[in-house]
């Protein structure tokens, strides 16, 4: 029987979500250089999809975190995602901006969180983890506490699971790099032969860079 990482890497890759460019390598807002890209919100085009994204990551929180009094999502790409899980489970719901806004009421978070809130974190996709962290600072910043995070996606970088470590965040994905990269050898979607690049960036992706 497949994991649930396997059957949502099956899923990804039958929408065309993950996409490789060795030769003309993705730039990241991060500056890394990257032969790979997961373009996780294309899920949300995709009802039935989107529906198994919505079940699943509601299903990791009552599993995983069994008392929760509000749900976040990280701006831009998790607003949808955190909606859809917080409106199914029927707890309220707010999204944090990557900066304060600038005019009004120049909000860092959007929606009402009272102090002493146990909040679960909602992202789309985990790379450095830096803009996802700093979502969880605000959050604490605000008086409520952290009780964990989920996610579609994540790379499983190094410096993202020491960071996540350090400030005591569990974190939960339906999938990762390594089981898309499974399922893609497996349905033909990559070559054998593309393996050691894609096994090479992983190791060092703030370094890689395209070799003539």
């Amino acid at each position: 029987m497949k994991n649930l990482e396997k059957i949502f890497a099956e899923k990804l890759l039958r929408i065309k979500a993950i996409k490789l460019q060795p030769a003309n390598p993705f730039t990241w807002a991060s500056g890394w250089v990257s032969p790979f890209y997961c373009d996780n919100r294309k899920t949300l085009s995709y009802p039935t999809l989107r529906s198994f994204v919505k079940i699943e990551l509601a299903r990791i929180i009552q599993e995983k975190f069994s008392v929760v009094d509000a749900i976040a999502g990280v701006a831009t790409g998790a607003i949808p995602q955190g909606a859809l899980v917080a409106d199914l489970l029927n707890l309220p719901f707010v999204y944090v901006r990557s900066t304060p806004k600038d005019h009004g009421l120049e909000n860092l978070i959007e929606g009402e969180l009272r102090p002493g809130m146990k909040v679960v974190v909602v992202e789309d996709l985990v790379s450095t983890g830096k803009s996802s962290l700093k979502a969880v600072d605000a959050i604490r910043q605000n008086g409520c506490d952290v009780i964990g995070m989920v996610a579609s996606f994540t790379y499983g970088f190094d410096v993202a699971e020491k960071a996540f470590k350090k400030e005591k965040v569990e974190l939960v994905t339906l999938t990762n790099y390594d089981a898309v990269l499974d399922v893609a050898l497996q349905t033909g979607y990559i070559d054998e032969s593309e393996l050691p690049l894609l096994h090479e960036w992983r190791k060092d992706p703030a370094h890689w860079e395209v070799k003539d």
